[in-house]
C-alpha cells in the first residue's frame, strides 16, 4: 500500500454501505451481511414491462433500502464500490454470456448537478472493473422529469418516463447485446423505457441488473 493510499484510508475509512460502520477494508460488515434481505435463485429475476429481465441481489427493504438511500440521496458515493460488485456477481450468475456491452440508466443534467454524481453510472463502472472493461454511455436523459420515487402508481411511472431518454451513438448499440444497469427496480417502468430506446436503436437484446428489487405483492413473504 502506498503512503497516499494509507493517508486516504485514514482520512476516509471504508464504511459498510448499509449501516455506516467503519471497516478495515471496503465491503459489508458481518452483521449486515447476515441481516440483509438477499434474493435467492429465481427470485433474483423479475420480468418487467415489455418483457425485459432484471436481476438483483437484494430486496429493496430493510437494511438494503437504508443503504441505497445513503448512496442515492445522502452523498455516500463510496457505496458504489460494494453495490457495484454485488450487481456484477448477480449479473454474472444470471446473464453469463448474454451480453457483450454494458451501459446505465442516466440521470438528467440538472439531477447530476444537484447530486454531484450519477449513481447508476458509478454502479456500472464498478461492476465493469471486475470484468476488466468499461461501460459505454449509450443513453441520454433529455427531460428533467419528476422523480419516480414520488409516484406510486405503475401507470403514472410509465407515463413519467415516456420519451425522456434518447440513444447516443447508435453504431455502438446496433447488433449488441446490452446489460443495462440501474440502482433500484420498482415497477420496471424506467428500465422498460430505456430498453425500448436501445432496441429501437438496433440493440440485439437488452437485459438489466440493479442493486435491489422492490418486492411486489406476491413477494410480501420475503425477508424484511
Amino acid at each position: 500500500m502506498s503512503l497516499l493510499s494509507a493517508l486516504l484510508d485514514l482520512i476516509f475509512p471504508a464504511k459498510c454501505p448499509f449501516c455506516g460502520r467503519v471497516l478495515d477494508r471496503p465491503g459489508i460488515c458481518d452483521a449486515c451481511r447476515g441481516e440483509l434481505p438477499w434474493t435467492e435463485g429465481a427470485d433474483a429475476l423479475r420480468r418487467g414491462p415489455g418483457g425485459f429481465l432484471c436481476a438483483a441481489p437484494l430486496w429493496y427493504q430493510g437494511l438494503a433500502r437504508e443503504g441505497l438511500h445513503r448512496f442515492k440521496f445522502r452523498g455516500m458515493s463510496s457505496a458504489a464500490a460494494t453495490l457495484g460488485e454485488l450487481i456484477a456477481g448477480c449479473a454474472a450468475e444470471h446473464f453469463s454470456g448474454a451480453f457483450d456491452t454494458v451501459t446505465w440508466v442516466p440521470v438528467s443534467p440538472r439531477r447530476l448537478r444537484q447530486r454531484g454524481y450519477d449513481q447508476a453510472r458509478l454502479l456500472a463502472e464498478r461492476a465493469c472493473r471486475l470484468w476488466e472493461t468499461k461501460p459505454l454511455p449509450l443513453l441520454r436523459k433529455t427531460v428533467h422529469n419528476p422523480a419516480q420515487s414520488g409516484l406510486k402508481e405503475a401507470a403514472a411511472r410509465r407515463a413519467n418516463v415516456l420519451g425522456v431518454y434518447e440513444a447516443v451513438d447508435p453504431e455502438r448499440i446496433s447488433g449488441h447485446r446490452i446489460l443495462l444497469v440501474d440502482d433500484i427496480c420498482t415497477t420496471g417502468a424506467t428500465l422498460a423505457e430505456c430498453a425500448r430506446v436501445l432496441r429501437e436503436a438496433g440493440a440485439a437484446d437488452v437485459v438489466c441488473a440493479a442493486a435491489a428489487l422492490t418486492p411486489l405483492e406476491r413477494d410480501s413473504g420475503k425477508k424484511a
